[in-house]
């Protein structure tokens, strides 16, 4: 299949790339050595065209009754090719955009297909993750493969050809780069020859990478090499969350105990703990509702009220939590309470770990600090009030502040890519970072803002004391 759409994701015409998937339908069709079909497609637009022409293509239109299934098929589609040439003049290099929805990737045979048909056949240098100037040096390669992680984590589509993947057919999106001595004539060589590649090949891709890091043309990290490292991180939620349990069982100390009477058993009350971890997790989906379904020109004000409500909402919820929990087992259901929520972390990290490894790593290493947050008793007001400083500044709206200057956009270009991902490409990473995430951090907030309260509370009590002793 070869697509062009009339504008690309910068909003510029893409005449060139038209002009050229309509003349290789001219010149492509005078061809009798094609052993499978060749699909063109022209969209009016980068993602919601392409994608609502492959739902229809494999009968995916469910939710919308008016939208029917295409009449005409070619069976299951091979590979996918979209063209982004917006000047139609010269041009240096192509940039190999391979980033699909969700963190999945098409298979790796095809990214170097395209690599090495380009550099050796045509002279074109290829490029990945907007590494421009690439010089195969240890920097060089280290960015280009946190870009590609960073773009896995944001799980968002970044072409025509990430609509695709979802579908486990193999595409990318070929962008020219830079004023050079080449031209559409090298362009159209380059797409005729990866299609006579595709032509030639007997069944689809399938031995090769699905999941992989790159940080250059050929140069990768496989799955068995970096998949432990976010194991690791998520392993240490589910082993805090171990301690802390058997760390339950220890009785506070009492001044009626004595050395020759036995201790009785202590039991857990699961209730308290358990409901407080399942209701902050509902939560979560007050965030998720709110920020796909609210207009687009108040994504900013309820951003800004988010980041207040982030700041102040974990001291109502620890008062209310105090109030309910008896004085002589708080602290039993305070480790019971961050036992059950690194727990779900951990759980939830792990099995994301396998999917969106980005994603999975990126949650984790900001998760961190929750693992160290206290819950024994005791004053240390300056450390829980740094620790809770530290703690904002890790939150999952801090997160898309950062991706919005990462990207040089406003939090409200980030929000609506968001909500446009959630309802038109099925993008889940909203999920994982209001029910999952946000959850968690919320659970440390709420920790951290109880022995902030109970240490001042002593304090005053402290101060009271010494005025009557006084």
């Amino acid at each position: 299949m070869l697509s062009a759409p009339w504008k690309n994701l910068d909003d510029v015409q893409n005449t060139g790339g038209v002009a050229l998937v309509t003349t290789l339908a001219r010149y492509l069709k005078r061809w009798s050595v094609w052993s499978k079909d060749i699909i063109f497609l022209i969209t009016s637009d980068s993602l919601a065209g392409p994608q609502a022409w492959v739902d229809a293509y494999h009968d995916q239109h469910t939710s919308n009754p008016g939208v029917e299934s295409l009449p005409l098929k070619s069976g299951a589609i091979q590979g996918a090719i979209v063209v982004d040439y917006p000047n139609g003049g010269n041009f240096e290099s192509i940039h190999i955009v391979y980033d699909g929805v969700n963190g999945q990737l098409p298979n790796l045979d095809l990214v170097n297909t395209a690599g090495n048909v380009a550099l050796h056949h045509f002279g074109i240098r290829p490029t990945l993750q907007e590494m421009w100037d690439h010089n195969d040096s240890y920097k060089d390669r280290l960015r280009t493969m946190l870009r590609g992680m960073v773009n896995q984590g944001l799980g968002h589509p970044r072409g025509g050809h990430s609509v695709f993947v979802p579908y486990h057919v193999d595409a990318v999106t070929v962008q020219v780069h830079g004023d050079g001595w080449h031209n559409e004539v090298s362009i159209g060589r380059f797409l005729e020859s990866m299609f006579r590649s595709l032509n030639n090949l007997l069944e689809h891709f399938h031995q090769s990478f699905f999941f992989y890091l790159l940080m250059a043309q050929k140069r990768f990290v496989s799955i068995g090499t970096y998949l432990p490292s976010a194991m690791l991180i998520a392993v240490n939620f589910t082993l805090g969350a171990i301690g802390l349990w058997v760390d339950s069982l220890s009785s506070p100390p009492s001044t009626t105990t004595t050395l020759s009477t036995p201790t009785a058993p202590i039991e857990r009350d699961l209730f308290l703990p358990l409901t407080t971890v399942l209701t902050l997790h509902f939560l979560g989906i007050l965030p998720l509702t709110l920020f796909n379904h609210l207009p687009t020109h108040l994504f900013t004000p309820a951003f800004s009220a988010f980041l207040l409500i982030n700041l102040l909402l974990p001291f109502p919820l620890s008062s209310t939590l105090t109030s309910l929990i008896p004085t002589s087992t708080r602290v039993r259901q305070l480790k019971l309470i961050k036992c059950f929520s690194l727990l779900f972390l951990g759980m939830a990290l792990s099995a994301l770990a396998t999917l969106n490894f980005s994603l999975a790593l990126g949650v984790g290493v900001a998760s961190a600090l929750l693992t160290f947050i206290p819950v024994s008793p005791g004053k240390g007001g300056i450390v829980r009030a740094a620790l809770y400083a530290v703690l904002q500044c890790l939150s999952p709206g801090m997160a898309l502040a950062g991706i919005a200057c990462y990207w040089g956009v406003g939090i409200e270009e980030v929000l609506r890519e968001a909500s446009f991902g959630w309802w038109v490409s099925g993008m889940w990473t909203q999920v994982v970072v209001w029910c999952v995430w946000w959850p968690a951090w919320l659970c440390g907030g709420v920790l951290l803002a109880e022995g902030l309260v109970e240490g001042r509370r002593e304090v005053v009590e402290d101060k009271e004391e010494e005025k009557k002793n006084q």
